[in-house]
């Protein structure tokens, strides 16, 4: 088992820059702002003699018990019974502070090693941490998570006692970086991070389903709901979510990744640069995922902002599955209001499954999940090219394309041309005459003959050459 490595602080002290150094990616989102990160995040740890498992947590106050804090507390208190060793993240610019002094109170008593991380001491003498040495939990490692200063001997001391616990062949292999090897000064590796999460991709990984939507529908509670615990933070306010955070999770025997992310709100109204990192997270999210859960509120109207989501999602070329939430609070009317708005508003995804369900309730979550998988298969259909061929002969039979001036497009055959989302190339004669209205009587052809639902689906026409043209 790898060592459980919790990083734990007040708030804007450097806990998601250390955390993002010790991962080698970008994953925690950072800015110069107090109280940004609140759901616990996970990462495997990358720098160090072993490999480890290392989870961000919010700015921890254990006096303030109200509103969102005491949500952001229990969180930082669940991530600490799950830790082999705190790094307890300090600032040496600050210096030693009353809140500082509750949290390593509450820290004694948990039963865990401790180790002091003084960050931010890059160009302050020896001296700068001396005080820190009175609240009595060892020697304070001077460090700074943004140029990885020191990082090296504060991991050897923290996962030390693992290196014998680990077999020999295995210490000096796997994702763990050698102390001083990629360490001091290097830069997160994003790269590495996004071949990752390519890797995932498709039925050989974890199916990767992002939990998309305006802020305050549910995505929170939905994905609660979903694990039976309250993994995320689900406060009644809106920007309550400000990181993708992401989850492993099984659910009939099929493993996934759920993706918790911030409400996307119209662009004229995001002012903030930190609403503007977390919009760039969710568009992330949504372009790493196979499957896109939309969640719409019944609550309030379909807004032009969830045709704006859906639309990036289609263009994404991601699957799709729409859910409907806090179904249960409407009557007969109200209900029939939301159908009709789906019609009008979201026409255009007349492929997608939809679900009414109630994430509160931990209704219709089954059906939900049994269209995520539904449509990741679809997303990554194998095609072949005589059942394709076939398919579209029978669709040229019952229906040919329109004439264009004194000829009509001949279609000859059919192949696939990628996945995720399928690719259908169309091989024939004068094919760049076909009109869109035969492509959109294509595409619901193959889907309905191959049983496509869930995902976009893309036709491209390819003409052959005419050997009578000359070429300029």
């Amino acid at each position: 088992m790898k060592p459980v490595v919790t990083l734990v602080g007040r708030p804007n002290v450097g806990k998601s820059t250390l955390f993002n150094r010790l991962t080698r990616s970008r994953a925690a989102l950072v800015a110069d702002m107090p109280g940004l990160t609140r759901d616990r995040q996970y990462g495997e740890g990358r720098v160090g003699p072993v490999p480890s498992i290392v989870i961000d947590t919010g700015g921890f106050d254990p006096s303030d018990r109200g509103g969102i804090q005491d949500a952001v507390n229990r969180q930082a208190e669940q991530a600490i019974a799950e830790s082999d060793v705190l790094l307890f993240v300090l600032d040496a610019r600050s210096g030693l502070t009353p809140h500082d002094r509750r949290i390593a109170d509450r820290l004694r008593t948990s039963g865990r090693r401790i180790l002091l991380a003084v960050n931010k001491a890059e160009g302050l003498p020896e001296t700068a941490v001396a005080e820190f040495f009175e609240l009595g939990l060892g020697d304070p490692y001077r460090i700074s998570a943004a140029h990885g200063d020191g990082i090296a001997a504060l991991l050897d001391d923290a996962l030390g006692p693992y290196v014998r616990a680990a077999a020999e062949p295995e210490a000096g292999e796997g994702d763990a970086v050698r102390p001083g090897e990629a360490e001091e000064g290097a830069e997160p590796d994003a790269t590495a991070s996004a071949a990752e999460a390519g890797a995932s991709h498709g039925p050989g990984g974890r199916t990767r389903v992002a939990v998309v939507g305006r802020p305050n529908v549910g995505k929170s509670t939905l994905i609660n709901a979903l694990l039976g615990e309250q993994r995320m933070i689900a406060f009644d306010a809106p920007g309550t979510t400000r990181d993708a955070i992401e989850v492993e999770f099984e659910y009939g025997g099929e493993p996934f990744v759920l993706i918790d992310t911030a409400g996307l709100r119209r662009k004229g109204k995001v002012f903030e640069s930190i609403e503007k990192f977390s919009v760039v997270k969710t568009l992330q999210a949504i372009d790493q995922a196979n499957v896109a859960v939309l969640v719409l509120d019944a609550a309030s109207e379909i807004a032009e902002q969830d045709a704006h989501i859906a639309g990036y999602i289609l263009d994404r070329g991601r699957a799709l599955v729409i859910a409907i939430n806090k179904w249960d609070d409407l009557d007969a009317y109200q209900r029939e209001r939301i159908h009709r708005e789906m019609t009008r508003k979201l026409h255009f995804l007349d492929w997608a499954s939809v679900h009414e369900i109630s994430a509160l309730r931990g209704r219709g979550l089954g059906a939900l999940m049994k269209s995520v998988v539904r449509a990741q298969r679809a997303a990554f259909a194998k095609l072949s090219t005589p059942k394709l061929t076939r398919a579209l002969q029978a669709a040229v039979t019952r229906q040919e394309p329109a004439r264009s001036g004194y000829s009509r497009p001949k279609m000859r055959y059919a192949h696939q041309g990628g996945t995720n989302p399928p690719l259908i190339l169309i091989h024939g004669n004068a094919l760049s005459r076909v009109q869109e209205s035969y492509r959109r009587y294509l595409e619901g052809w193959f889907r309905k003959e191959f049983d496509l639902q869930g995902t976009p689906l893309r036709i491209e026409f390819r003409s052959n050459r005419n050997p009578y043209v000359r070429s300029e």
